[in-house]
């Protein structure tokens, strides 16, 4: 890949102006206080109460939320027929025995978690699992939940998210696992999931690291935010897309962690080696213009991690280098 060429005259540079976006005027969106409570149930909404009922559960209220006015219930479920929804992150033990402690101590369960009936019967929880762990472990018999009739809920697990900011690892993985459940259910492009998804480089990443937990998924995003983007094919036919790229992902990471450990067996050693050697291998780092095809930026990053030279890298060019990943693994 040729390289840009440097320009000679001076570069003048603009000043960004940042435009916020202007605050809403108070009241002017949703529906008053005095109107949450009011207005005829869906049809969907009925059945879900009488569904509640059937399984045991408990209607405590039922209204809509105040800003799109869509019907929500307030219920009390029995803990039994709860689980996590089966393609969200997996359980932090750490942070379930967090709350297990606080909610004991509290002698109060204060935070509701959201749920939708799921297909077999009985309710998921897209953003509920270490609450709900917590309340099974302290043997409680049932939980609080806004049940929410629209199913469809349940995949915008990465915005629902209250409870523990996802890490790289934990956010692809969660992509990857909904793309596979939305490909037997709903034949769109995988570009229509944006929301669900945030954003497109976490649908590889989460390939790799179902091959590799151990991935340094954040090491390669300065490169992976240029060259990815949602595909306008059916999620069916990009979650091999996905694969396959997976692939050659994983292969370049051997040849970089190769150099890493001839760089450490030359005595160069920081937290931030790998992400040292990822930068000079990326051809985009001071190109401009148009970014080259994912696979060729790929290629030709794996082309010099081959051909990198230990030899010329010494520790004050280690030094200079800025720091690491932007956010933990």
């Amino acid at each position: 890949m040729a390289q840009t060429k440097k320009k000679t005259a001076k570069k003048t540079t603009k000043k960004k102006t940042s435009r916020k976006k202007a605050a809403a005027e108070p009241g002017s969106r949703g529906l008053p206080a005095a109107e949450v409570g009011e207005g005829e149930p869906s049809e969907a909404t009925v059945a879900l109460q009488a569904a509640i009922a059937e399984d045991g559960g408990t209607v405590l209220a039922t209204y809509r939320e105040p800003i799109g006015g869509h019907f929500t219930i307030l219920a009390a479920l029995p803990v039994d027929k709860v689980e996590p929804t089966p393609f969200q992150r997996d359980l932090s033990a750490t942070h379930a025995k967090r709350l297990t402690v606080v909610i004991d101590k509290l002698d109060r369960f204060l935070d509701p978690i959201i749920t939708v009936r799921s297909p077999e019967g009985g309710y998921w929880t897209p953003n509920g699992n270490h609450r709900l762990t917590a309340v099974k472990t302290l043997g409680g018999s049932s939980i609080i939940a806004l049940v929410v009739p629209e199913p469809e809920v349940a995949y915008k697990i990465l915005a629902l998210n209250t409870e523990k900011a996802h890490n790289v690892r934990e956010k692809a993985l969660e992509v990857i696992r909904m793309a596979r459940s939305l490909s037997e259910l709903d034949p769109r492009n995988e570009s229509d999931y944006a929301l669900e998804f945030e954003e497109p480089q976490l649908l590889t990443l989460g390939a790799c690291y179902e091959h590799n937990g151990r991935f340094s998924g954040s090491a390669y995003a300065p490169v992976l935010k240029r060259v990815e983007a949602f595909l306008d094919q059916p999620l069916a036919e990009t979650i091999p897309v996905r694969e396959e790229r997976a692939g050659k992902l994983l292969a370049l990471d051997e040849a970089v962690v190769a150099v890493v450990k001839a760089l450490k067996e030359k005595g160069l050693d920081s937290p931030y080696l790998k992400t040292f050697v990822i930068a000079r291998c990326n051809p985009l780092r001071f190109a401009k213009g148009d970014t080259p095809p994912w696979d060729e930026v790929i290629a030709a990053m794996l082309e010099r991690a081959k051909g990198f030279d230990v030899e010329k890298v010494n520790a004050g060019q280690l030094a200079k280098s800025s720091g690491g990943p932007s956010s933990s693994e």
